[in-house]
């Protein structure tokens, strides 16, 4: 069983930056993929950015690339989500997710956080 904490969410003005960070409970290193989702009222969670742990491949999805980052400091056990030039768009709340390989699906993550709020205003 991996448990899953965020934080770092709050809110921010366009053109701002915040960080989220996933602390996991137990070691995931070289076992899981992490994973950032987002959702907002009445739409489906949607796939932010995914990263493999064992061999650093990175997916980061069109909408963020080259405003957001995912990293991972395994000495902590915990993975990282810098938002920079933030948009009212990306108001959500950000989920972080671990599961066996990389998916865009989040129905293939086993483990989820309780899930932060960015509100970013214009």
């Amino acid at each position: 069983q991996v448990q899953l904490v965020e934080s770092g969410g709050g809110l921010a003005q366009a053109g701002g930056s915040l960080r989220l960070s996933c602390a996991a409970s137990a070691r995931t290193s070289s076992t899981y993929s992490m994973a950032w989702f987002r959702q907002t009222p009445g739409k489906e969670r949607e796939i932010v950015a995914a990263l493999n742990w064992g061999n650093e491949g990175t997916y980061v999805t069109d909408s963020v690339k080259g405003r957001f980052t995912f990293s991972r400091d395994n000495t902590k056990n915990t993975v990282y989500l810098q938002m920079n030039n933030l948009k009212p768009e990306d108001t959500a709340v950000y989920y972080c997710a671990a599961g066996l390989r990389i998916s865009v699906h989040p129905t293939d993550y086993l483990y989820w956080g309780q899930g932060t709020q960015v509100t970013v205003s214009s």
